[in-house]
């Protein structure tokens, strides 16, 4: 068991954990990369659409400082479009916006790629 600990056994086991970790990060940043470039050289399009469905995800993150615990949470808004063709798709868009729908509505939605642009009520 010494051995493991003090023979190289933990270092290993170290440096493997440490570039798994370092993988999903980079992994997660290249992603990000190519979704934003996709973004960026899709048409815009503005197409008649409903709002199908909304909502919301949120996270909690608990920190301690100083002895101090502090809780801060973060919330993501979605809206799911439904498109004259009847395809739908999910849209992440800021809580001003988010708050301005309302299922049902009817209007003229803007996008780009996976991006919200805008959603004008008929």
């Amino acid at each position: 068991m010494d051995f493991f600990f003090f023979g190289g056994g933990f270092e290993i086991l170290f440096s493997l954990a440490f570039f798994a970790v370092l993988a999903v990060i980079l992994v997660t940043a290249v992603r990000g990369l190519l979704q934003w470039n996709q973004n960026n050289h899709s048409p815009r399009l503005t197409v008649p659409a409903v709002v199908a469905a909304k909502r919301t995800a949120t996270t909690h993150s608990h920190h301690n400082t100083g002895g101090a615990a502090h809780v801060t949470s973060s919330t993501t808004y979605y809206a799911t479009f439904q498109v004259e063709s009847g395809d739908r798709m999910e849209l992440r868009l800021s809580g001003a916006e988010y708050g301005m729908l309302a299922e049902g509505d009817r209007g003229r939605l803007t996008f780009q790629g996976t991006r919200y642009l805008s959603f004008e009520r008929e």
